[in-house]
């Protein structure tokens, strides 16, 4: 069973940590219980994502955090227009291959009966926080206790 309560953290420690499981489960065919406890936002919901549905359990507290990665940059550009250009598409690319990560756990969020990627793209600009008996309900967790 791993058990978890964050409010977050580094994006791209979930995804690694959800691969190790899903590589862990593969090699020798355990079955790996998720409980998430007190809080699973943003990168917390994204490792819960890594997990099949059956076992996924909740405790009462917790809420849940789905939104987009936030982003904060200045580019100056500075130097021969060559240069210019290719640091544009370099951050351009960093933004669309984020965006193309975040969807692909999006999907796997969203592949539940009462979600969509489509609701999940409208409610996560906004901070979707989505308490244990909502999320229930979603299917994204099996029960709650």
């Amino acid at each position: 069973m791993i058990s978890l309560s964050t409010l977050g953290g580094d994006p791209r420690d979930r995804p690694r940590h959800g691969d190790h499981n899903c590589l862990l489960s593969d090699f020798d065919g355990r079955e790996l219980l998720f409980l998430g406890k007190q809080a699973a936002s943003s990168a917390g919901a994204t490792f819960m994502s890594y997990f099949p549905r059956e076992p996924q359990f909740l405790t009462r507290q917790p809420r849940l955090m789905i939104h987009e990665r936030q982003m904060v940059s200045t580019i100056d550009l500075d130097g021969p227009l060559r240069s210019c250009a290719t640091l544009l598409r370099a951050n351009l690319y960093e933004i669309e291959q984020s965006i193309e990560i975040k969807d692909e756990r999006f999907a796997a969020i969203a592949d539940q009966p009462g979600m969509s990627i489509d609701r999940i793209r409208e409610h996560a600009p906004e901070n979707w926080y989505i308490d244990a008996e909502e999320a229930k309900t979603l299917g994204l967790a099996l029960d709650v206790d």
